[in-house]
């Protein structure tokens, strides 16, 4: 992981759960549970092309608190080409 300003690149696989309409509800990053506690926002068609070119994945902004209380911003896309959800960048 590598520091820009208040924004970290991750770039990691992450197990997401979805509910019926495919949007997240919770996931699991680095051995820790995190509940979406705001309504996720799809992220922009361009801004996912630029890290997954050739891709169409499937993008959500979102808000994440987990069980012992860390709350921070998300950008998760599902890589159809991978067949899993990458964890792109949290944001304090």
């Amino acid at each position: 992981m590598s520091e820009v300003g208040k924004m970290t690149l991750v770039g990691a696989t992450v197990t997401v759960w979805t509910g019926a309409e495919g949007i997240p509800e919770q996931f699991v990053w680095a051995g820790s549970r995190f509940r979406v506690t705001d309504t996720p926002t799809p992220l922009d068609v361009d801004y996912a092309a630029i890290t997954h070119p050739g891709a169409m994945p499937l993008g959500w902004r979102f808000q994440g608190t987990s069980d012992s209380g860390d709350c921070r911003m998300f950008d998760v896309l599902y890589d159809v080409a991978l067949g899993e959800w990458q964890l792109l960048h949290t944001y304090l």
